[in-house]
This record gives structure tokens, sequence and C-alpha cells, in this order.
């Protein structure tokens, strides 16, 4: 059967958008070719936000049927953080039939070569593009982010990333050339030694990307873009709270690869049942020969320990901190962490979880300000923030599982409460749980790190929880900075300070420790968001993650080269 997309159609239409990912990754300067304002789509074939809504709506209820082989079964039971159940149901693999076919499908893509596989894949990231406003809804509705948020990290700033990582993909491939047709070697009077060679990138095996509940897309997306874009088949294992991101993001993948000529079964699906807990016996299957994975340390530790036949990408938990010194803008400092702490109610990785404050205070643009000032106004600045009740849900979302709600709960024992959390009602879902943020107040003197009990602000507190700690002067708060860092990573690190000095040794202590660092923001630009093509979100480099997304060794691992030579 011909093929309704050929690899050169795709190649001439989205080689131009490839050349382009290409060179804002190596200026790392502001691009996207994805819009994230919602009023971009309703255009040129794309969903308006009523059409989304209306999209997710019909899903709901239903069977989402993907015709994979081994279908045994269906699996579901997704509850919207907003207080409703989805009623959709996914279909349940049998491994044993699943993953054999998955294998069988991989030698023509991978003879298909880097750019046929690079333009395929910026196809599929189109196509999902086009459905923005729908995945926004079954973002929102599994991971409780407000719905701008959802539209932005889990639509436009996601498919950045998995066009970052096919970019990266395409060009490590490319690196060494096709084929050295005249490969002559001088052997003085006598004939030379001549040889014909080609080079050919070899996928590792079947890819598992095992997805997280608070971004499905954004943390799913560079692994596999980056594993498909390199030859590998990929399994996606949802998280069974936030299946239908990625569930509509296989069946795009499918239906794109089908059209173009190539076996639908490079990607596939695998839903689990309440309390299967497939991933550990996904990720030991020797099929598997790399796996992304987003979560806890506990699990992540077992898959790099146990999962020894494949490539394993993790990101697991870590403890971002904030030093603050002085500033010569208080007030934007303020509202910079006020924002930080409150954006989706923390439930983010790169959220900032300890602020570290000399307790003789700091020298500010308003003045000396003691601690307990600092934490009466930053406490203050989030409650301005969100005093209005509509635009704290637009901020807050809602809390994504009983355990971040059980974690808000429990904060107050830990120590002084500088800000208490309180429940908002959400004028259109009354089923949401709605909470602001809490800021604690501690004191470094009494729980030294080496402390036991560990004190609370040396393990992550994932939510809207943070601790104001109190530390003898900012040559401790960097000691306790790198502490933290060598022992329990950070995906993210802040600094406030006005002297070349402290700036200084905050960047070796980061340099040394490998973590990313945001220094002085008090601006639009905040110190948990980046941006694709140009930051890279970890390192790599501490306990946090073992990978960063996305630079060039997140995606060389996931392929071989391979050498054919000939006598010419």
């Amino acid at each position: 059967m011909t093929p309704a997309l050929t690899a050169k159609q795709l190649i001439d239409k989205h080689r131009p958008t490839l050349d382009r990912a290409l060179e804002a990754v190596r200026t790392r300067e502001y691009w996207s070719p994805h819009p994230e304002h919602p009023k971009a789509y309703g255009q040129d074939g794309s969903l308006d936000a009523a059409a989304g809504q209306a999209a997710f709506d019909a899903l709901r209820g239903t069977r989402f049927d993907l015709d994979q082989p081994g279908t045994d079964g269906w699996a579901g039971g997704e509850v919207s953080p907003y207080g409703f159940e989805l009623g959709i149901e996914y279909p349940h693999a049998d491994p044993d039939v699943l993953l054999p076919a998955m294998r069988a499908a991989m030698a023509a893509w991978r003879d298909a070569g880097p750019a046929a596989r690079a333009a395929v894949c910026l196809e599929i990231l189109a196509r999902i593009n086009a459905r923005t406003h729908e995945f926004a809804q079954a973002v929102m509705h599994t991971s409780g982010q407000a719905y701008l948020m959802a539209l932005q990290a889990g639509g436009p700033h996601a498919q950045d990333r998995g066009l970052e990582a096919v970019a990266y993909a395409y060009a490590e491939q490319t690196r060494t050339p096709a084929a050295a047709v005249h490969w002559s070697k001088p052997q003085g009077k006598r004939d030379p030694l001549e040889l014909t060679k080609e080079f050919t990138a070899v996928p590792r095996g079947v890819a598992l990307v095992i997805g997280c509940n608070t971004f499905p897309t954004w943390n799913g997306y560079p692994g596999l873009f980056a594993s498909l874009a390199t030859g590998n088949a990929v399994l996606v294992k949802p998280h069974p709270r936030a299946v239908l991101p990625l569930a509509l993001t296989v069946r795009i993948a499918r239906e794109t690869l089908a059209e173009a000529g190539f076996d639908a079964d490079l990607v596939a699906l695998a839903a689990e049942r309440e309390g299967e807990g497939i991933a550990k016996t996904l990720a030991v299957r020797e099929e598997i020969r790399v796996i992304d994975y987003t979560g806890s340390t506990a699990f992540g530790d077992w898959l790099e320990a146990h999962a020894r036949q494949a490539q394993v990408f993790t990101e697991k938990a870590g403890v971002n901190t904030i030093v603050i010194d002085s500033t010569d803008d208080y007030r934007g400092m303020l509202a910079n962490v006020a924002f930080s702490l409150s954006l989706y109610s923390g439930q983010m990785c790169t959220t900032p979880q300890n602020l570290l404050i000399p307790r003789d205070g700091i020298d500010t643009d308003a003045g000396r300000k003691t601690y307990d000032e600092v934490a009466a106004d930053l406490a203050g600045a989030v409650d301005k923030l969100l005093g209005d009740d509509a635009r704290a849900t637009a901020l807050l979302g809602a809390i994504v599982n009983a355990d971040v709600a059980a974690r808000l709960d429990t904060a107050p024992a830990l120590g002084e409460v500088a800000l208490a959390s309180r429940a908002v009602e959400h004028p259109d879902f009354p089923g949401a749980t709605v909470r602001t943020p809490a800021l604690v107040k501690l004191d470094a003197a009494q729980a030294r790190p080496d402390a036991t009990p560990e004190p609370p602000y040396l393990n992550e507190c994932f939510g809207p929880v943070s601790f104001a700690v109190a530390v003898d002067s900012t040559a401790d708060a960097v000691d306790l900075l790198r502490h933290t860092l060598r022992t329990r990573g950070a995906m993210t690190v802040g600094a406030y300070t006005t002297d070349p000095e402290v700036e200084r040794r905050v960047e070796d202590a980061c340099l040394e420790e490998c973590a990313q660092l945001s220094l002085n923001l008090t601006g639009g630009v905040y110190v948990n968001q980046t941006a694709a093509f140009s930051d890279f979100h970890g390192s790599g480099g501490n306990p946090s993650a073992n990978a960063a997304l996305c630079d060039a060794a997140f995606v060389t691992p996931r392929f071989r080269t391979i050498e054919v030579r000939r006598q010419a």
C-alpha cells in the first residue's frame, strides 16, 4: 500500500523547522515554533478552546481503542483533581505479545535514516500542536494544573522540549557521515589499501517511558521523542492518574507512523490496572533497552540498580534552595519568590523549598531587613498575590493527590508558621482541592545537617510547603547549600545578592556540585521555569537527576553507530 505521506514530502515540509531548531540549540537564543497564546489556535485546522473542550468531553466515558497487538482487557479509573471521574478505559496489553511486535517494527524505522525519522517526529508534534486545546483539557484534568498553565506547559512548552530532543538526536546521529566511499591507505611502493565504509545509527531496542502525574507531556516528551528519533520503538507507561495526555500522544503517533508507511507498533501504550505496578515488571524485560523516568527517588534508585539491561534516565526528588544575602530590589525579589512558591501549588520539581536567610538580616534598597521581617514580608507578598480567589485558582490549580494535601496539613508541626495555608473555593469546580502555600520558619542552629533525625529542610516536601531557614551567616548558607546539593541534589538553585564575592561563592558551589543557578531574578522570569533550546532542565550531575533536558548526553546513549566495511 502506498503511504499517504512519503519520507521526502515530510522532510521537505519539516526541514526548515528542524534547521531552525538546530540553530537555536547552537546559539541558545529564544525561539519556539509553537504559539503559547490560547487565541493562536483555531485556524489552519487547529482546535480552538471550544473545540478542544468538546473533543475532551467526547472522550469521557468511552473506551480509548488503539488497535494495539496483545490487548487482553481494559484499564482506567482517572479522577480529575477538579472533582469528577473521566470514565475512560484504555487497552491493557500482554507484554509477551506487544513487545515482540514492537521489536519487529524497528528494522524499517532504522533503515529510514535520521532525516526521515526526524521528519516523522516533527509531523507528530505538528499534529499534537494543532490539538493543543484538547491536550490542555487532558493535562488540566489529570494533573490539576490550571487551564492556562496546562495549555502552555502541557502544550507548546512540552512540544518545544520534544522538538529539542529531536534536534539533538538528529545532530548526534549525523555527526558521523553515512559513508566513507573511498578510504585509501598508502602503502609506499605497493598498491594502497582501499575500502568502502558505511556507518549506520542503530537503535538500542524498545524504550520505556514511565510517565509522571504532574507533568505527563512536559516530562514525557523529551525521552519519547529522543528515543523515537534515534530509531527505537517506544512503549509509554503513563502514571495511572494521568493516562489521557499520553494516550492521545500515542494515538497521534501511531496514526502518523502508519500514514508515513511505517509500522504503527513503533509507539504503544501500557496502561495498568489499579495496584498492578507494571513499571517494575516492564523495566527488567530483556526487550527494554532505554528507560525514561520521572518520579520518586525510591523507585528511581530501584530502576538504576535493577534495570541493568537498559540505559536508565531518571529525574528524582531534590531540595531546591534560594540563598538570600542582599538585594537592590526588595519588592521585586519578594514578588518573584512569591510567584515561584505559588505557581501550580508548588507541585513542580523546580519549586523553591529552602530559603536560606542570615538570622541578623539582609541589606536591601528598602533598608536593613531582619530574618523575621523577610519571612513576614514574603508571607505578605504571597497573600497579596493570592488575595483574590479567582486569581488564586488561576495560579494554584488543584492539589494533585492526597499525599500532597497530607504534607501540607502536617507542615505546621514542623516549625513556626510564617504563612498558613488556606483553602480556596474554585468557582467552576466545587469538588477541587485548592490550597495556598505554607511557609514554615526553621532555625539551622537547632537542627544541624548531621542531626538525628534529619531536619525537615533536608528532605523534599513536595507541594506548597517551603521553609525559611535562619542561618548564622551567608557563608553558612553557602555551606548548607553545598551540603544539600551533594547529599540531596536540586533541580534549581537561586540566589539574591549585591556582593560580587557572595555571587562568586554561590556560583562556585553550583559549578562544583553541578546545579543550575539563577541569580537576582526580580522580573517575569522565575527560578522554576526553563525555556527549551536555551535552558537546561536539571544537570545530571547531582542526586536529583542523572540526565539533563536536553543535551547530547541525553540522546547519544539511545543509539550506537555500526560500521560495515567492504573491500573496494
